[in-house]
């Protein structure tokens, strides 16, 4: 796979050792201009800091990704700095909490829940269609309407679903005997969903486990 001379938007990039990370340094690998995307601006501009201390292009952009207006200047951010197209945008971003059983939870975290994991899927894929139409290039139901939507244009919209992943969160929270996915391994799947190889692959959710 080459991705030379290619932009990628890659979101929910921040704390070192997460599974994000891994996705950005994999496509900074194969020549790709990353645009990495995070809530907190300086962890973003870390893992691109990383990048381009070894010699890749990237750049850290710090985003409240639940923000309509801040996610529409980003997606103009990126498209003055690649002069329009954008041929993959990876949404890493999300959450998970848990609130306990529903008569005892908190309404406060379900909302913040569907902002961090439907919302800003929502506005980050809305953004970012224009950028992706021009160069042909999560929840499942978003990703299965914006691949019958787009595939006329050339777009692709696939998910991918993996177990737990052994990021540096989740082995501080769920200790290292637990049945992990690699980030690594994620990282491939990304990937190639986002190369020529995998052309013929749309409206799908890949697991990995």
């Amino acid at each position: 796979m080459d991705f030379a001379g290619r932009s990628v938007v890659l979101t929910g990039v921040g704390r070192e050792g997460q599974v994000g990370e891994a996705i950005a340094t994999a496509f900074a690998e194969l020549g790709a201009r990353v645009f990495l995307v995070d809530r907190q601006e300086s962890e973003a501009r870390a893992r691109a800091d990383a990048l381009v201390a070894s010699g890749r292009r990237a750049a850290g952009l710090g985003v409240d990704l639940t923000d309509e207006n801040a996610v529409a200047a980003l997606a103009e951010r990126v498209r003055d700095a690649t002069g329009g197209p954008v041929h993959a945008l990876v949404h890493l971003a999300g959450g998970f909490v848990s609130s306990g059983p529903v008569v005892e939870s908190d309404s406060a975290l379900w909302n913040r829940q569907f902002a961090l994991n439907a919302t800003t899927a929502y506005l980050t894929a809305r953004a970012f269609l224009p950028l992706l139409r021009a160069s042909k290039g999560a929840l499942v139901a978003l990703m299965q309407s914006i691949a019958q939507e787009e595939a006329p244009r050339g777009v692709r919209a696939n998910a991918v679903a993996p177990t737990s992943i052994g990021t540096a969160a989740n082995l501080a929270a769920m200790g290292p005997d637990a049945a992990y996915v690699t980030r690594e391994d994620v990282a491939k799947v990304v990937l190639w969903l986002c190369s020529e190889e995998a052309r013929a692959v749309n409206g799908q959710t890949i697991p990995v486990r």
